[in-house]
């Protein structure tokens, strides 16, 4: 029993030497059934106690300390939108699975294989074949048959091309790829999103044969052509102020268990942004970071902001550990409010908001005046990845504000 035992603890300590993750750059890579590569940038810093993780997405930069580990298994939560990844060592590479909270339970999204490396997409073509930095306007085909529009933003140097997609509620954030030959390829992972987006040129203005794989199984055939003044109607997404409703009034508990009320003496007399978000919305997430910085700047001039969360799940500790890492990360000093009624509740607009109709995307954003009544409202948010249309977004935002002070 004796040299039994000996030999099973020399065994387990010979795989944890042979079980090293040494630091360097990986390459991470969702093992999809068509094989679509959707497949994303880690560099992997430190050892033992100290180790972080960052994913690389163009300029984008989530830095990952929230990894455990025990013999060859390895833990890593995300620090947002409750994912995570659950993974096993095999030498100098790491397969397993990526999970994300579902309304229930945690949902297994993907089995995931991560080893070293620093190319994503291998060189397998020439030059391309022209320069497709620009707008386009673009279409994805539903499963159903119906279309969606997008914008399409590109931004080529040589191979290497960046962007995103644009849609009347959000942007899909920060892509990278590469242009070789007539081949577009862009991909992403952020701890919600897992994109991949490929396409064929077809001449200089057109892009063809486009595939959006999203996530394990989903797929959507997808083109564009060249528009630089391409634009997107949103007003179908946007919620309204139904005229002749009561005025607008809610009672909601802080991720301290206060209670807010706009009846509450610090909103009397101030312009007032009414943030709709959830802490599982990546494009929440940019406008959290925006509206955190626009707050500290503007606050003393009578401006006040209100986040409305709806969430995964109407279980308040849950939801406040999930808003609190947004709180954390973007230093949030205006309340976010824990609404208890769930993101994918059909009725989550009348049992919060009734004098609206219906929300139709996360983020949307409110605007009352001095007095109280609603002005305007926002439908989605155009992030940083979207280049230009970023900065029209928020100059439009600082204007409308701009006047209803001067009121």
């Amino acid at each position: 029993m004796r040299i039994a035992s000996l030999v099973a603890v020399f065994l387990l300590t010979l795989s944890c030497v042979f079980a090293q993750v040494i630091p360097g750059t990986y390459i991470g890579q969702f093992l999809r059934p068509d094989g679509l590569p959707i497949v994303f940038h880690l560099d992997i810093q430190g050892e033992g106690a100290a180790v972080r993780w960052t994913i690389r997405n163009g300029e984008e930069r989530i830095t990952i300390d929230r990894i455990r580990r025990k013999g060859d298994s390895v833990w890593v939560d995300m620090p947002f939108f409750e994912s995570a990844f659950r993974l096993q060592i095999h030498g100098q590479r790491m397969s397993g699975i990526w999970v994300k909270a579902g309304e229930q339970q945690p949902e297994v999204l993907q089995r995931v294989e991560i080893r070293p490396g620093q190319v994503k997409f291998p060189v397998f073509q020439g030059q391309p074949t022209t320069d497709i930095s620009g707008r386009w306007k673009a279409t994805f085909i539903r499963p159903n048959g119906t279309q969606r529009p997008a914008i399409a933003a590109f931004r080529q140097q040589g191979q290497q091309l960046t962007g995103t997609f644009l849609t009347p509620t959000g942007d899909y954030r920060y892509l990278e790829g590469t242009i070789q030959g007539d081949t577009l390829q862009l991909s992403c992972f952020d701890g919600s999103h897992a994109f991949y987006f490929g396409a064929r040129l077809s001449g200089k203005d057109q892009l063809v044969d486009g595939v959006f794989a999203a996530g394990g199984t989903n797929c959507e055939p997808w083109s564009a052509t060249r528009d630089a003044a391409a634009i997107l109607d949103r007003s179908a997404a946007r919620m309204q102020w139904i005229p002749g409703s009561p005025p607008l009034q809610f009672r909601f508990p802080d991720l301290d268990s206060n209670l807010v009320s706009l009846e509450d003496p610090r909103y009397r007399g101030k312009v007032l942004i009414l943030q709709i978000m959830g802490s599982w919305c990546p494009n929440c997430m940019d406008e959290t970071a925006f509206l955190s910085n626009f707050y500290r700047q503007h606050r003393s001039r009578g401006v006040e902001v209100i986040g409305l969360a709806y969430e995964y799940s109407a279980d308040f500790q849950r939801s406040r550990r999930s808003l609190s890492k947004f709180r954390d990360r973007f230093e949030v000093t205006y309340p976010m409010l824990i609404t208890g009624v769930t993101s994918a509740d059909t009725l989550r607009t009348q049992k919060t908001l009734p004098g609206f109709t219906p929300i139709r995307a996360f983020p949307t954003t409110i605007f009352l005046g001095k007095d109280g009544r609603v002005r305007h409202t926002e439908v989605g948010y155009a992030g940083p990845a979207t280049g230009p249309a970023h900065e029209v977004f928020r100059k439009e935002l600082e204007e409308r504000v701009e006047a209803l002070l001067r009121e």
